[in-house]
């Protein structure tokens, strides 16, 4: 090469570096530009939250992207807080015990429409975590019960994680559909762990379960599907996702940026059954082969105020909501979104 032809090649490179530059400043006329820090340095507001989540499979994206490193390269450090359940998680972000938590859509519209977190500035939802498909959401009972069918459920007690949420309200419309009168059940509160000896024991004539305690009952214990939750009006319904409170939101916007980011990769990767069952071997605590069966729902990557509106619609048909919510000031779309 002459040295005319590199001084010519030396300028191109230039030229285009300063274009490339400029261009992403927004000088040339772009309606697209690069958001400015909310600090000098870029960093996070709180590089350590503290967040709620359950030992099931629908927050199988969380440990994705602590083992994958997404949380940490977003500067985040998470240190996880096993509840029981959505209702559960509200109390802990209106006393800061959790920044942000897992939890069903039920639990955090019941809670926004009575004000319960009006002191931190409401619920606000963050990502969308996990939708219903089928044999992921059902109803078991014990395989030498005289339960055999939906109609065999009425008059009986039913296990479920916690009251008015996601597993009630799904168990009340399906039961409903198969001509059963939802106030002839009756539902009896416990963790999802202990429901298996629960209805070995009789203590609960059935128990709603999710994955991956669904497939550890019936390979361990020969429970029997009776109902599947997550069919006819409540086929691909959304189930749960991540929030965390106004006052958290306001305070630490970049903190919750960085944290949807990470998840949403997390949820795109949570749908590779291969990334996803060794890690259900060690923080649900199941076997390898029972983590090599469990029935996988979808894991969205974005907010869809739509689809999230479904719920609110059945919580006041069932009578978990006494009057019309509007999901969408709920949410916080991810930047760029």
């Amino acid at each position: 090469m002459t040295r005319r032809v590199r001084r010519m090649a030396v300028r191109g490179i230039a030229l285009a570096t300063l274009l490339a530059t400029v261009a992403s400043c927004g000088l040339l006329g772009g309606k697209e530009q690069a958001a400015p820090p909310a600090d000098a340095n870029g960093q996070v507001e709180k590089p350590k939250i503290t967040l709620g989540v359950l030992p099931i499979l629908d927050v199988a994206s969380v440990h994705v992207a602590i083992k994958k490193n997404y949380f940490k390269n977003e500067g985040l450090e998470v240190e996880l807080k096993t509840i029981q359940g959505g209702a559960q998680a509200i109390p802990g972000l209106i006393n800061k015990e959790l920044d942000m938590t897992f939890g069903n859509w039920v639990s955090f519209f019941a809670a926004q429409s009575k004000d319960a977190a009006k002191a931190v500035d409401g619920i606000k939802l963050i990502a969308d975590g996990y939708q219903a498909k089928p044999d992921m959401f059902l109803i078991l009972a014990a395989g030498d019960s005289a339960i055999k069918s939906p109609q065999d459920l009425a008059g009986k007690t039913i296990a479920i994680n916690t009251f008015k949420n996601i597993a009630e309200l799904t168990a009340k419309a399906t039961l409903e559909a198969a001509n059963v009168d939802p106030k002839s059940v009756t539902f009896k509160e416990m963790p999802f762990p202990d429901m298996q000896a629960a209805v070995q024991n009789k203590t609960v004539d059935a128990a709603f379960m999710v994955e991956p305690f669904i497939t550890r009952a019936q390979r361990a214990a020969g429970q029997i599907k009776i109902l599947d939750a997550a069919s006819g009006p409540t086929d691909s319904i959304p189930i749960a996702g991540f929030a965390t409170s106004g006052e958290f939101a306001k305070n630490n916007p970049k903190t919750v940026a960085a944290f949807q980011r990470a998840i949403a990769k997390g949820q795109a990767d949570a749908a590779d059954r291969p990334t996803v069952e060794p890690l259900l071997v060690e923080y649900a605590k199941v076997d390898k082969e029972t983590a090599g069966l469990v029935h996988f729902g979808t894991f969205p990557t974005t907010l869809d105020a739509t689809r999230l509106q479904r719920i609110p619609q059945l919580m006041q048909r069932y009578g978990l909501l006494d009057k019309e919510l509007d999901v969408k000031p709920m949410l916080i779309q991810p930047s760029g979104s």
